[in-house]
């Protein structure tokens, strides 16, 4: 990339007051900085291809740009109408990881853990490999050993994933990382509507006339879908926006409920209690479509907004407020994620929230509906086509008879070698700390940094026997493997992926991954043929596995029969169920009125709110919760690689009120029962006094998740992550952040080192009112 010259004047430095600078950019920014579009390529013989971001569930459009050599270099923002020609700073900064030099290209591997890890040839690995998981299910029977999936897998290796556990490996015992992430709206969605999946577009907001939004900081997780938010704004609509901080989006509300951490339920009972009591409910639409209304009534009856007040901590009126806006719009939209389902009572959670839109028939119109927002890239198709530990392809259930039967026939298999139901994600953790799972093999997934109560993982994965990992980074749960697979990233295969809306779009490969790295779908192939099922596992590439994946869908709730790749590079993207070639998809659900259950009804559900899972007392009176981060995404084992991201976002700080006495940057040290750590202070009026955040992108010592509770939801098995009992109190120094691990023989790359040390938070996309540094 060349200057203009004409830019050259500009250049003078401009000296910023060092308290307005995010830490890592105080250099650039005192140099002076020369606008994006002042610069030029003189790139030759460069060739675009189109693709979607790897990251988050909106899954925007990109182009990357290939030198004639064949390797990506950079990025374009790509007119898809998901994105508009918009990118986030992590798609903008996505395609560095292609050729990062920390990818892995060889694999590691070391037979007790008390060796290092060195580079072995593929056979080696392979064969150590398959001669443990033989090991252990000799000795110990199928069962003894596991398999982790991930919902950032393109939709053919996540049916790939189940297909291999249940074929090859033969144990129930598969799960994956979006067990960290939607299970709870999924478990809602099947309860009231029989079908997983967001009921409306993205384009259904820009009609709407009110926009709820709960639990979800988009402004930060979802940066592009805010150009949805401000198109209804602009149109005039309402926003109403709960979580216990005054994020981005929230600033810009209407109305803000700043509740307490955990009382989600107590809140949309209490909205609905108004609703009831004002006549605002729509009595026509809930006899002819709904079921179970008189039992929901009565419970909405036990949370006046007094109560509920005293609950949630936040003023009546303004329950009273945010249940007039939403149900006398004549058009109303819900859309939820993480804030409201990491909880004990995740799907209670969203069962409210569907059951206020039922109840005032904001259900299945052009600007009126439901929808739950995705947090990983294929967090919606990861879990439809049978990663999942209870679910089978086509989200059929793998304790239904007929969809087992189904299943089996399309695989080639006996009914009776089909494995039942396994155990959720935490729960095989528990499993390996009882010796009950003794192998596993991860895929596309760090829980060292994703699952809460890291002492308790950390001893399950070093009381397994064997443990190997895929990943095209040593993150720190591969650190921790007997095997290493390097894997390829996100554009150096070709695959779909499933965004928030069920719009099922194509990723497209750029280029060829580096000599020694193989793809997914390569490696579950061969370890499946050297475990003796290769037969059932002859894929040559993805669009093989996709033309089964598309037959086993046929004739279910999830129908992806009817899409190709062809007409996925022909429309940009179909949204299931689409069950023949020529139809066109099913954007919008509930039109007609019905659901995906027998009756055709929404199946309401009454709901008790109860108190999260961690006790408050005198030594934990404050609730701890924790979210991501514009740079970063997840375990952060790619974006904390990238200069620009790490730069921007260093590390973790403890967002915390004023009233507490802290001043930006001090140390403060947060507490709960699973442990202890320090961070620097985030000082905002933007969080609740009794509310402390912390990100979670960071591993120990810095880990968020080393002080989450492992409590789970009863039904989704969802982690509680969003609040648990803590406390904070000054300290003397804050913990340093540790660099990436990276794979023998290599160092640490530079450009994500600088900023890691910075003592200071960010200065704040965070919050109005941060208060000054000492």
């Amino acid at each position: 990339m060349t200057a203009d010259p004409r830019t050259a004047d500009r250049r003078a430095a401009v000296p910023l007051d060092p308290s307005l600078a995010p830490p890592g950019t105080r250099g650039f920014r005192d140099a002076g900085g020369i606008p994006a579009d002042r610069w030029h390529a003189d790139q030759n013989g460069e060739t675009l291809v189109p693709t979607h971001c790897c990251f988050c569930g909106v899954q925007c459009g990109m182009y990357l740009r290939v030198d004639k050599g064949g390797k990506v270099f950079g990025v374009e923002p790509r007119n898809h109408d998901i994105n508009r020609m918009r990118l986030c700073p992590k798609g903008i900064n996505a395609y560095q990881q292609v050729n990062h030099p920390d990818r892995l290209t060889a694999p590691l591997m070391r037979r007790s853990r008390d060796e290092e890890l060195r580079e072995v040839s593929w056979d080696e690995a392979l064969d150590f490999t398959v001669s443990e998981i033989r090991r252990i299910q000799q000795a110990y029977g199928n069962d003894a050993f596991g398999l982790l999936g991930g919902a950032s897998l393109y939709s053919e290796k996540t049916y790939l994933v189940g297909k291999f556990a249940r074929v090859a490996l033969r144990t129930r015992h598969v799960d994956y990382n979006g067990r960290l992430c939607m299970v709870s709206a999924a478990g809602a969605n099947k309860l009231a509507f029989g079908i997983d999946r967001a009921g409306n577009p993205f384009s259904d907001i820009l009609l709407t006339d009110c926009l709820l939004i709960a639990g979800s900081n988009v402004g930060e997780c979802f940066p592009v879908m805010t150009q949805y938010v401000w198109g209804a704004r602009d149109r005039g609509a309402s926003l109403i926006v709960i979580d216990p901080r005054e994020t981005a989006i929230a600033r810009t509300a209407d109305i803000h409920v700043a509740l307490r951490p955990g009382t989600d339920s107590a809140f949309f009972n209490s909205v609905l209690n108004v609703v009831i009591a004002e006549g605002l409910t729509d009595e026509a639409y809930l006899a002819a479509h709904a079921t179970g209304w008189d039992e929901v009534r009565a419970k909405a009856a036990e949370y006046p907004p007094s109560r509920a007040a005293d609950i949630c901590g936040v003023p009546a009126e303004q329950i009273v407020q945010v249940a007039r806006t939403f149900a006398r719009a004549p058009k109303a939209m819900a859309w939820h994620a993480r804030g409201i389902e990491h909880h004990s009572q995740g799907v209670e959670n969203c069962l409210t929230v569907i059951n206020l839109c039922t109840a005032t028939g904001h259900i299945g119109k052009p600007g009126a509906g439901y929808g739950t927002i995705t947090g990983q890239g294929n967090g919606q198709g990861g879990r439809e086509h049978g990663q999942k530990s209870d679910l089978l392809p086509g989200g059929r259930s793998i304790l239904n008879e007929e969809h087992r039967r189904q299943i089996c026939e399309i695989w080639g298999i006996e009914e009776s070698e089909l494995p039942t139901a396994g155990t959720s994600m935490m729960e095989m953790v528990w499993q390996m700390q009882r010796r009950e799972i003794r192998g596993l093999i991860g895929i596309c997934n760090n829980p060292f940094v994703s699952l809460p109560h890291y002492a308790v993982v950390k001893d399950g994965y070093d009381t397994a026997e064997f443990h190997a990992q895929f990943d095209f980074f040593l993150s720190e749960t591969a650190a921790n493997a007997h095997v290493v697979f390097p894997v390829t990233v996100w554009a150096e295969d070709e695959g779909v992926m499933a965004n928030a809306e069920a719009r099922v779009v194509k990723h497209n490969k750029a280029q060829d991954p580096p000599p020694g790295v193989r793809t997914d779908t390569w490696v579950i192939c061969e370890l499946a043929r050297r475990l003796g099922a290769g037969d059932k596992f002859a894929f040559a590439d993805s669009r093989a596995v996709f033309d089964e994946l598309r037959a086993a869908s046929a004739g279910t709730v999830n129908d992806y029969y009817g899409i190709t790749y062809e007409r996925l590079e022909e429309t940009g993207g179909i949204a299931w169920p689409c069950p023949t070639t020529d139809h066109p998809g099913t954007p919008r659900l509930f039109e007609d009125g019905k659901t995906y259950h027998p009756d055709g009804r929404i199946h309401m559900q009454a709901v008790e709110w109860h108190p999260p899972m961690d006790p408050y007392d005198d030594e934990h009176p404050m609730s701890l919760t924790t979210g991501r981060t514009v740079a970063h995404f997840l375990s952060g084992n790619q974006t904390r690689r990238l200069g620009a991201l790490v730069e921007q976002t260093p590390r973790p700080w403890a967002e915390v009120h004023p009233s507490h006495g802290f001043r930006n940057g001090e140390p403060v040290r947060v507490v709960t029962r699973r442990g202890s750590a320090v961070f620097p202070a985030l000082v905002t009026e933007a969080i609740r006094p009794d509310t402390v955040f912390v990100p979670y992108h960071w591993p120990v010592p810095t880990a968020a998740n080393a002080l989450t509770i492992d409590a789970l939801d009863p039904r989704s098995k969802i982690p509680e992550y969003k609040v648990c009992a803590c406390r904070i109190e000054h300290a003397e120094k804050i913990d340093e952040v540790p660099a990436p691990p990276v794979a023998p023989g290599h160092v640490a790359y530079p450009e994500t080192q600088v900023s890691r040390t910075d003592p200071l938070p960010p200065s704040a996309p965070q919050g109005r009112g941060t208060s000054e540094r000492s």
